[in-house]
């Protein structure tokens, strides 16, 4: 079972690498199910429904979220209908949307899951706790299970992928935007990488317009930060290889496209 993870899509820079790109990299990995964190899909923040039915229409099978989750209110009209969307688990009970999507291929379910971490980010129950409880449910429908953990700490991160070692198929971090060159395969078969990167801008700033970032650090005022138009983009992503029968995996390979690191079919 081989899965593509494609981190972070910001804007409409990452949309159209996406779009751009997508159809290369199943020519070129083959994976059985892709799937794609969406957070920052509109104008940086948030997700609309047209983007998300554009997503699955490329030919994406489920789409992660995060502590943006919320940004465009028209989420409200949605997200209990979007069958492939799976927003953070770990949020109070009766929060709309899906604590796990369950996608099926080659004959496999995988159960996807989305959980926030908790340090330098919005307040959110506890994450180890409520992965234990998800667990509970995924398992007696599958053994290959892909958790999408979207913080902000390398050691919480660290720590959560340590905890499920041996429980899950994979533990990929999202939300810092910069890929890592961490990825391994933990001993009891746990992948794990601390940030898949994101998809959008490359001369920008965590996707978002370099100068307005740079200014806020220089001034310490209120600054807006939007996502460029124009310039060089990238696509950062994982490729991992999973057991279907354990549902441990076997091995992970980071992917990333962009002025420096072009794409070679």
């Amino acid at each position: 079972m081989r899965l593509l993870f494609i981190g972070d899509i910001v804007g409409s820079p990452g949309r159209e690498m996406v779009q751009s790109y997508l159809s290369k990299l199943k020519s070129k990995y083959q994976p059985h199910v892709t799937i794609v964190n969406g957070e920052n899909a509109a104008a940086g923040k948030g997700i609309t429904e047209k983007i998300y039915k554009n997503l699955l229409e490329s030919g994406v099978q489920a789409i992660t979220m995060g502590n943006h989750t919320w940004d465009k209110k028209d989420i409200f009209q949605f997200i209990d209908e979007a069958t492939y969307m799976v927003r953070p688990a770990n949020l109070p009970p009766g929060t709309p949307g899906k604590e796990v999507v369950f996608v099926k291929s080659n004959g496999k379910e995988i159960a996807v899951i989305n959980i926030l971490g908790r340090t330098f980010m919005q307040p959110a129950d506890d994450p180890f706790r409520k992965i234990d409880e998800l667990l509970k449910l995924a398992k007696k429908r599958t053994n290959i299970v892909f958790v999408d953990f979207h913080a902000e700490a390398t050691s919480e991160k660290q720590a959560f992928a340590w905890y499920l070692d041996g429980k899950v198929s994979a533990v990929v971090g999202t939300h810092t935007h910069v890929q890592t060159a961490d990825n391994r395969v933990l001993p009891n078969g746990t992948a794990y990488i601390s940030d898949v990167g994101m998809t959008g801008p490359y001369d920008g700033i965590l996707g978002m317009d370099r100068e307005a970032v740079i200014k806020k650090f220089l001034t310490g005022l209120p600054v807006r930060f939007e996502v460029p138009k124009s310039g060089p983009t990238q696509l950062s992503a994982v490729v991992i290889d999973i057991d279907p029968v354990t549902g441990k995996s076997k091995q992970i390979d980071r992917v990333q496209i962009n002025d420096d690191h072009p794409f070679f079919s």
